[in-house]
């Protein structure tokens, strides 16, 4: 059993699909944004590791002062698609220092 938790069940969000669309390209996360915004407060306090085994790497991540991250994953196409969505919706989760999700948004 050990100390750590197991991870939140996202209803609506297909992690497979989810996974598969990076950057948002193929268009199945679209397909899920009232649900993962639905849904987004069980990702806080999720640790780094959780994350990214819940929802794979992010499309973007930004390392702040003291030792802060934002973990970026695009919902509708992304800069990075060949034909991207002005404005993409996003899913931006907060790193603190201590490696836990302290502030989820989509955007």
């Amino acid at each position: 059993m050990g100390c750590s938790s197991s991870l939140p069940e996202l209803r609506g969000v297909d992690l497979k699909l989810w996974k598969e669309d990076r950057n948002g390209c193929k268009g199945d996360r679209s397909k899920m944004i009232d649900a993962i915004t639905a849904e987004k407060e069980k990702l806080k306090t999720l640790s780094e590791m959780d994350l990214v085994k819940l929802l794979g790497r992010p499309d973007e991540n930004e390392l702040l002062d003291r030792n802060q991250k934002f973990y970026t994953y695009y919902l509708q196409p992304g800069p990075r698609c060949e034909q991207p969505t002005e404005n993409a919706s996003k899913l931006i989760l907060r790193i603190n220092a201590m490696g836990l999700t302290k502030e989820t948004q989509v955007k």
